[in-house]
């Protein structure tokens, strides 16, 4: 019950990802407030915690729906933990494609709203003496080649946001640090595409198989690995870590598939191999 007494704001929490972090919190005994522009998920995440999460409709690309979220977390004791997560894939445009307006509407989303929750939450965590941030960022921050480049671009913004926040809150006792998820078993990928219905399920099917094949980790990432890393950079078992992040992807971003995989090619065995 790492979270008994406590109160906590998660964005995007009505599926995925922040879905599963809303419940781990409630586990460990925080009341929590999602935030979200799908009602009905939302309403159903907060149908089954026994009154324990609260729904409120948040469209975090308008600043005045992030600072609400936060003060009605605020005003029922305290505002203890945030954990900025709401994102979708924004556009998928190459660099040399990309208009200026799907360029803003993806930092906006991805990233302006994650400075905002910090904005708005961090008065009210030093009114109460301190607290703690986690931000979703993802792999695609650290390398080349795991999503599209605005998207990219706005999760290493989040990566940097996240050690810039943690050096200026850290007089008020607030610490910050970021989650880099993998490829996990949410939707994000096929709603980026359009996909749903039953192809939806298909698709993910698919990625899921994907995963676990193409990292030393075999098997897809679930939300609740990236809940278990979230409840512990926000707990006091923590209260050490701040302006950091953790790669939470089965192994993906270790190195080149030979790395781990001996049947995989190299570079060098097939340079061993024409030397012989």
């Amino acid at each position: 019950m790492r979270f008994a007494g406590k109160r906590a704001v998660v964005t995007g929490g009505a599926s995925g990802i922040g879905r599963a972090t809303a419940l781990r919190l409630v586990d460990e005994g925080a009341e929590v407030w999602i935030g979200d522009i799908d009602e009905a998920g939302g309403r159903d995440v907060a149908e089954t915690s026994n009154g324990r999460i609260h729904f409120l409709r948040t469209d975090v690309t308008r600043t005045g729906d992030i600072e609400a979220l936060m003060a009605a977390a605020d005003a029922a004791g305290g505002l203890d933990v945030v954990f900025n997560n709401a994102g979708a894939g924004g556009s998928r445009a190459r660099i040399d494609e990309i208009s200026a307006e799907d360029w803003d509407r993806t930092q906006a989303l991805l990233l302006r709203s994650v400075a905002m929750g910090i904005r708005h939450a961090a008065p009210l965590m030093t009114a109460r003496g301190g607290g703690a941030i986690v931000n979703t960022a993802s792999i695609a921050a650290l390398q080349t080649g795991a999503a599209p480049t605005a998207y990219s671009v706005a999760k290493a913004g989040v990566l940097h946001l996240t050690t810039l926040a943690a050096a200026e809150l850290s007089r008020h006792n607030i610490r910050v640090n970021a989650v880099c998820p993998g490829f996990i078993t949410t939707n994000i990928f096929t709603s980026g595409l359009g996909i749903d219905g039953e192809k939806r399920d298909q698709a993910n099917g698919m990625i899921a198989g994907i995963a676990a094949h193409a990292q030393p980790i075999q098997r897809a990432g679930r939300p609740e690995d990236i809940a278990a890393a979230v409840a512990y950079l926000a707990s006091d078992d923590a209260s050490f870590v701040t302006g950091t992040h953790i790669t939470v992807d089965g192994g993906i971003t270790i190195g080149p598939r030979h790395s781990w995989d001996a049947a995989a090619p190299s570079m060098f065995s097939a340079l061993e191999s024409f030397a012989s």
